[in-house]
């Protein structure tokens, strides 16, 4: 029954302020207004979460502290996203030069050797979402969209994996 009350509730919310609440995120992302879509989804699954939403006074007030919290949270995470991650810089590192010496070929052997152990320390989705969007160049909004998540949370996942990788590079490196 809660679940129906839920749906219910959520639906009437959405009827009623799906288009202000776009624009209320659109006007607070204009660099990533492509977001914006994804961060609606995340505020309804919220709702959907409550446990009581006819306890709720003013369903429209608590949409938007709602969206605010979800804003808040998406610029921290997106500040917190490192910079991307090339895994073929190592190898790049041994093309530069025509004859490496042997203390470069074992410090990329032992770089690549690091690198493989970290890929497999990785959760499955923090893997599949690395492989997908920096190795076979799909966009995080396809990768999110195959694995039937939001692209916020195969941002989340790419961010996860690369900062996993890179703290095992730095130990080697």
């Amino acid at each position: 029954m809660e679940d129906e009350d839920n749906r219910a509730f959520v639906a009437g919310i959405a009827s009623r302020h799906d288009r202000m609440l776009r624009r209320f995120m659109t006007s607070r992302l204009r660099s990533a207004a492509e977001d914006v879509p994804d961060l609606v989804q995340e505020v309804f699954l919220r709702l959907m979460r409550v446990p009581n939403p006819a306890a709720i006074r003013t369903p429209e007030a608590y949409l938007f502290t709602v969206a605010k919290a979800v804003l808040h949270q998406h610029r921290a995470q997106s500040a917190a996203v490192p910079e991307a991650m090339d895994i073929t810089d190592v190898l790049a590192e041994l093309e530069d030069d025509q004859r490496p010496g042997p203390d470069v070929v074992l410090n990329a052997q032992q770089r690549l050797a690091g690198l493989k152990t970290a890929l497999s320390q990785l959760p499955r989705k923090a893997y599949v979402v690395l492989v997908l969007n920096r190795i076979a160049g799909i966009p995080l909004e396809q990768v999110g969209e195959q694995l039937g998540i939001s692209r916020a949370m195969a941002a989340k996942y790419l961010a996860k994996a690369i900062a996993h990788c890179r703290h095992h590079d730095r130990e080697i490196g």
